[in-house]
């Protein structure tokens, strides 16, 4: 009998993956180590190369990783490494812009097992947690009593607590919160040498009295001692007066502290990046989630006078000031995603600034907001504009965060790096600082955006840099040269927000002078005496040009030659390197929504991330891993395999690496290396099995449920004796359409419509397809079924079985293309057919001469009967003219005499997601007359054929518990969702498969 574990997916004995390779490193370490922690201890190479990167430009093999469990297993991992002498470096999500939580040590990750909320006292405001746990998640927790860890970056949602004290992480709303440090209470820390102590609030006089020990935490006391005695002067002359610096060791803090007679050393830990002590837990104060907020968003003819107001809007105590300038407006306005949001803007916009206030009340804020209008609208601000509901901040937040992802989309060579981001200038000299530092640029011919938070004088600048070439390396450290001159000249910190790490250590020399520099030095010392955690780091020696990424000595060669349509800029090569590591698949369901990543959520390992897979890829393909790795049977069972195709991360990551697609590209080429599976050719060709399934009804139902028959199955096929086997109709929707005919005449229809007779529909699920003619019909609408198209492709485009899926679009191209071009639309129930007409036959399809577009938007008036063009461009047309159900009917506003009632919690399918087409489904049925809680829900674990295949049934049935969970939480009643996978993933686990969506508004035709 099969293990069947809820936890861990691949504990079923069944699962062929495990979440490492079998080739490990140093065994005799790992051997001593898995003695002495009760957590996993992974020196494989695929855990090795996982853990090499983080979300900055740099790229460094660590020794091994290690997930602990408890305070106990990081003092016994600290405590060998000390006798050894080997380095050590803790490290949260990863997150981590600088390249401080990649090195050449022993990484110790807090996220797997050490992200607990200890103690909540909501009296005190305090709370206690691990360090592991994600601000996110944590401040979920703290907002049932209506508090919240104050410090909020960008990725709060993915970022651990452990992480924004060893970066003194800050965020947006700085201006009112400040940094991390101004909220740590207390932290029990691990110590260079493995002792557990804790460290928090103590007077001068203990102090003293604690330096007089001779252990390390006495050494530790008389150093701080001896600054706070002998080097305030020398910290005060030489440390930036402004709110965002987190460059070097925080003495500003400590000799502040000092003077009221005591100091806090938790909050000296704040910004050390590691280096100082190893954080396990912290006790930190809270602050109360406002009441509400307001927005102005002030429009100006030039970035300079954007910056020349911010001075003046500080004087109206906003809560935040956030700028985006012309480079990234004109992005944006590229975008479909962010077009309507900048076409608000008024002609003549070059630059805008986003202020936000906290109110008491709607009044308050609006008062707020006025008197910020009349001040500065008018004077600099060409006009302004308010948000006042949370759906219209949204909408000014929306624009303000465009950036990002813009930037981060590049497949050049040459990409926006962050590595002289986030240096800060008091916001009184941002105008002449802006100015000199777009000059840096000029000189160095590049060009960078400007955006983030220019209230208190943190301004994101992320340089177009090839780092693949000597040039470009060059480039690149002669502009954080003299932007670090430039810093120095205005009084600012070469980091107010993302920290030193390995891009911007060896510039805190020239910012703070080499007397502090030594300061910072016997620090780390005292701390750390044989310089073991996170070495290098805030006062070592690395180099920001070493351990790049991409540096002139990469070299990229998948091996093979892509058989799918790659436009993106580089191609292939362009896709697999885009993955910059932020970390935005590695968000929760509750915290995070969307669709990406399912397998992370269900499975909390890094290999199972967006992230995960494409370092993994890259890192095959660029030499990192063994010859040809990618081509090998424990990558494509650990890596790619794993991938369910959602598609979620070609819209919810902010670079939009599209796994999917990569995932059916390698696969694919896997298949023409070592040929393809009995199941694979079955699943992949599901359509003619499906036909003699019909053809055979009911005796090939019956079949199934024979005594025995789903044991053989698994044995001989590999299809998991769990699921329930696909009900056949004897009557296909086909038969039963061709024996009833259309009821609505073309001649008097309102528009004609092909209905594609997907597989699942036509002979599993005649009964949604039939809803789909009905509801048309009743909307004065002309339907077909056609003849002579194939399946769509979908099942043998999700195996990789890439020839066989191109050969059946162009025969349903070949077959439709005449009618599109007549006037006719396409119509699918099914929504990942209706995405594979829509998106996928582009990728499979080769250009031809006379298409006119790339894009896959067809432009021409539909009154139109344009004349047949190649393959390509008939394939563009008819993408363009392909609709789901749903979305047709909204798309075109049929008019439908419906009356439906009741409540309905609605699934939508993670391919309509990620193509920004699920919204349609949840306004028809609204429309319809229902009540309906649209699920903020990710993919259902069946994934096709996925949730049918033995060893990935536990990761199924994984990720599938997510949406369970969602559904009974929700306040609607019946559940309703469009993908059959779907259905059938929800019908195993409630008893009964829901309907379609189309078939509810047929019931509220009657």
């Amino acid at each position: 009998m099969a293990t069947r574990d809820a936890g861990d997916p691949a504990r079923d004995d069944r699962a062929n993956y495990d979440y490492h390779s079998d080739s490990v490193a140093r065994t005799g370490f790992v051997s001593d180590l898995v003695t002495l922690v009760d957590g996993e201890v992974r020196f494989d190479e695929y855990s090795r190369q996982l853990y090499a990167t983080d979300a900055s430009a740099y790229e460094v093999t660590p020794i091994g990783v290690v997930f602990p469990t408890s305070t106990d297993d990081v003092a016994s991992v600290m405590e060998y490494c000390a006798d050894r002498e080997i380095p050590v470096l803790p490290r949260g999500g990863g997150t981590s812009l600088a390249g401080q939580s990649v090195n050449e040590a022993v990484v110790l990750d807090f996220t797997r097992h050490m992200g607990d909320l200890l103690d909540f006292d909501p009296e005190a405001e305090t709370a206690r947690a691990q360090s592991g746990i994600v601000l996110g998640e944590l401040n979920r927790a703290l907002a049932e009593e209506g508090l919240k860890f104050a410090p909020d970056p960008a990725w709060r949602d993915k970022s651990a607590l452990g992480g924004a004290i060893g970066n003194n992480s800050t965020g947006s709303h700085s201006l009112k919160y400040g940094k991390t440090d101004a909220y740590i209470e207390e932290c029990e820390v691990v110590l260079a040498d493995g002792t557990v102590t804790t460290f928090g609030d103590v007077t001068l006089d203990e102090l003293r009295e604690g330096a007089g020990d001779d252990s390390l935490e006495g050494r530790i006391y008389a150093e701080v001692l001896r600054i706070v005695e002998e080097e305030r002067d020398a910290v005060a002359e030489v440390f930036p007066q402004l709110k965002r610096n987190v460059s070097g060791y925080n003495l500003d803090r400590l000799v502040e502290e000092a003077e009221e007679g005591h100091v806090n050393l938790a909050r000296l830990l704040a910004g050390s990046e590691g280096t100082l002590a190893i954080v396990t837990e912290a006790t930190v104060s809270l602050e109360p989630i406002p009441e509400t907020k307001a927005m102005a968003l002030l429009t100006y003819g030039s970035l300079n006078d954007a910056m020349e107001d911010v001075a003046p809007i500080l004087d109206h105590d906003p809560s935040a000031v956030e700028v985006l300038d012309n480079v990234l407006i004109s992005l944006a306005e590229d975008t479909e995603e962010f077009r309507d949001v900048v076409e608000m803007l008024p002609d003549g916009t070059d630059s805008v600034l986003l202020v936000e206030f906290y109110a008491t009340d709607d009044e308050d804020g609006r008062e707020k907001v006025s008197k910020l209008r009349d001040d500065r609208e008018g004077v600099r601000a060409l006009s302004a504009m308010e948000a006042h509901d949370e759906d219209e901040r949204a909408r000014f937040w929306k624009l303000r965060k465009s950036g990002l992802p813009i930037l981060l989309s590049r497949t050049t060579d040459a990409k926006h790096i962050s590595f002289i981001e986030d240096s800060a200038v008091p916001p009184e000299n941002l105008p002449e600082y802006v100015a000199d530092f777009q000059q840096v640029l000029e000189d160095n011919d590049t060009f960078a955006s400007v955006y983030a938070h220019a209230g208190p004088g943190c301004l994101h600048v992320r340089p177009l840099v090839n780092t693949k070439s000597p040039a470009g390396v060059n480039q690149m450290e002669s502009i954080a040269d003299a932007v670090t001159d430039l810093v120095v000249e205005y009084g600012g910190s070469v980091s107010g927000e993302h920290g030193d790490g390995r891009a911007r250590t060896q510039w805190n020399h020239k910012l703070y002078g080499d007397h502090v520099w030594e300061v910072f030095r016997d620090l780390k010392t005292a701390f750390d005496p044989d310089w073991l955690l996170n070495p290098g780091q805030v006062c070592g020696d690395v180099d920001m040009t070493e351990n790049l990424r991409f540096d002139p000595g990469y070299e990229f060669d998948s091996g093979f030659d892509p058989t799918l349509n790659w436009e993106n800029e580089n191609g292939f090569e362009g896709m697999v390197e885009l993955c910059h590591g932020c970390g935005g698949c590695r968000g929760g369901q509750e915290t995070t929504g969307g669709v990406m990543c399912p397998t992370y959520r269900a499975a909390d390992e890094e290999i199972t991330s967006t992230r995960g897979r494409a370092n993994m890829l890259r890192q095959a393909m660029s030499g990192s891993l063994s010859d040809e790795e990618q081509f090998d049977v424990e990558f494509m069972h650990e890596v790619m395999d794993l991938c369910i195709g959602c598609k979620g991360c070609a819209k919810d990551c902010p670079s939009e690496v599209d796994m999917a697609k990569l995932k059916a590209e390698v696969e694919h080429e896997y298949h023409e290396r070592h040929g393809t599976s009995l199941r694979d050719r079955i699943f992949g060709n599901i359509d003619r099995l499906s036909s003699l399934g019909s053809a055979f009804a009911p005796v090939s139902n019956w079949a199934t449920e024979l005594p025995g028959a789903r044991f053989v199955a698994e044995k001989v096929l590999g299809i998991a004796s769990e699921r329930s086997l696909p009900t056949f109709h004897r009557e296909t929707l086909e038969d039963w359409f061709e024996e009833r005919g259309t009821r609505v005449s073309e001649e008097e229809a309102t528009r004609r419509v092909l209905l594609f007779p997907d597989t699942y529909t036509n002979h599993n699920h005649p009964e949604a397809g039939k809803a789909a003619i009905r509801v048309l019909e009743a909307a004065d609408v002309h339907v077909r079924i056609p003849s002579g198209v194939a399946g769509s492709g979908r099942p043998a485009h999700s195996k990789g079985l890439l020839d066989t899926a191109r050969e059946q679009a162009e025969t349903n191209v070949d077959a439709l293309s005449s009618f599109v071009r007549d006037g006719w639309d396409v119509v699918v129930v099914e929504p990942s057919d209706a995405v594979m007409f829509q998106s996928d036959y582009l990728d499979l399809l080769p250009t031809d001469e006379s298409s006119g577009s790339s894009s896959g938007q067809y432009t021409e008036p539909r009154s139109a009967a344009p004349e047949a063009g190649g393959l390509r461009t008939e394939a563009e047309r008819l993408a363009a003219n392909t609709y789901g159900i749903c979305e047709y009917l909204d798309a075109f506003d049929l008019d439908l005499p419906l009356s439906g009632e009741g409540s309905l919690t609605y699934h939508g399918h993670c391919h309509q997601k990620a193509t920004k087409k699920d919204g349609h489904a949840v306004t028809v049925l609204r429309t319809a007359g229902y009540e309906v809680d649209a699920l903020d829900s990710g993919c259902c674990g069946m994934a096709g054929s996925f949730g049918y295949e033995a060893e990935h049934y536990s990761m199924s049935k994984a990720v599938g518990s997510i949406l369970f969970e969602q559904v009974e939480e929700s306040d609607g009643g019946e559940v309703v969702a469009p993908g059959a996978s779907c259905r059938t993933q929800l019908g195993d686990w409630q008893g009964e498969e829901p309907p379609h969506p189309i078939q509810k508004v047929d019931e509220a035709l009657r």
